[in-house]
């Protein structure tokens, strides 16, 4: 048998179909769950399956697709197969430290690996902005003569839509938009405006006219689960195999016990009323005065209070601005009703 390092010398003949213009962090993911890397031989780590191609039709016939085995049919080789490329203990600790950061779901190995950091800078908009072009949150960039937000496209995936459109770099400055921003929001909760702001939110909910409640969207998709398990027993009770049919049944119920449990806790579809969010908006304080202070911890903890989200578009130089103050506080004030939220769109005309 070829050293395992020889093996992989064809995979740039044998993958022609992949960019070779770097990796993606799927292809880490995969060399750190790889135990060949230790210089033995596994078998039996995947398992052919075949499955429907579209289980909505079950006419379209069937495909094989391979699939991760459990542990326990995992053979490894007695001995040493091939040159090691890293060692037994090395790639131990790496599954060990993999799965202690994954033990909490993916929001706490993020937190982990990310917010965990410390910074030397408050970003007003850490989280808040996107690029209209690619949709993906811009990072807080620091620079001499001021802070902007960039969305670089060497960071998007190979063969991304958005990569035709993108320009190297988007920049967008923080005190332009901040400025910006703020004149908005003090229009908005200025005493003056208040109660057209108010109304103006009560509006946004959309009433209980032609807006399908929470109930209903639940019981149509159940109603369609239950078709499609209906469909997947008269196909086998027709002669399609029956083994090609357990993974969208399995999935088919799954979805089924989840929008029954969904269903049964759902709120009562409802409207926020302007009391309500009169309450929300004297929550959120002196607006006016953090506003004029223009501290960045107070600025930060506004736009947080407001659930501020900022859409940058580059090519037009405006920011498409909203904000949900209701969604927000609906946890802490046990409010159920429908989002509310006002936007605006403004032009950044400044130099950049």
């Amino acid at each position: 048998m070829l050293p395992f390092r020889a093996r992989r010398r064809g995979d740039r003949e044998q993958n022609r179909h992949r960019l070779a213009d770097g990796w993606q962090g799927s292809t880490v993911r995969a060399i750190l769950e790889n135990p060949r890397y230790t210089g033995y031989a596994f078998f039996g780590r995947w398992t052919r399956q075949e499955t429907l191609i579209d289980p909505d039709d079950v006419a379209a016939g069937s495909a094989v697709r391979f699939r991760r085995s459990s542990p326990d049919r995992v053979v490894r080789s007695r001995e040493p197969a091939h040159p090691e490329i890293v060692s037994i203990e090395d790639f131990t600790q790496a599954q060990l430290l993999r799965r202690s950061k994954a033990s909490g779901g993916l929001k706490t190995a993020r937190k982990t690996e990310r917010s965990g950091r410390a910074t030397k800078h408050t970003y007003l908009f850490r989280g808040r902005i996107r690029c209209a072009l690619c949709g993906r949150k811009m990072e807080g960039s620091p620079r001499a003569h001021g802070m902007y937000y960039r969305c670089p496209a060497r960071t998007l995936a190979p063969g991304s839509p958005a990569l035709e459109s993108h320009p190297p770099a988007v920049y967008l400055r923080e005190d332009l938009i901040r400025d910006a921003v703020n004149r908005w929001l003090g229009r908005l909760f200025d005493r003056k405006n208040v109660d057209g702001t108010v109304a103006a939110l009560v509006a946004s909910q959309g009433g209980s006219s032609g807006v399908p409640s929470e109930q209903g969207r639940l019981k149509q998709k159940l109603a369609d689960t239950e078709a499609r398990l209906s469909k997947f027993h008269a196909a086998i009770g027709a002669g399609v195999d029956p083994a090609a049919m357990v993974e969208a049944i399995n999935a088919a119920q799954n979805e089924r016990a989840a929008l029954r449990a969904e269903l049964e806790h759902a709120p009562t579809p409802s409207t926020l009323t302007d009391a309500e969010i009169y309450a929300m908006v004297d929550s959120l304080g002196d607006v006016g005065a953090a506003l004029s202070q223009g501290k960045p911890e107070r600025l930060a903890s506004l736009y947080a209070a407001v659930d501020l989200h900022v859409h940058y578009q580059h090519e037009d130089r405006a920011a498409d601005i909203k904000i949900h103050p209701a969604r927000s506080r609906v946890n802490s004030m046990r409010v159920r009703g429908r989002s509310c939220a006002l936007t605006t769109r403004i032009e950044l005309s400044e130099s950049q």
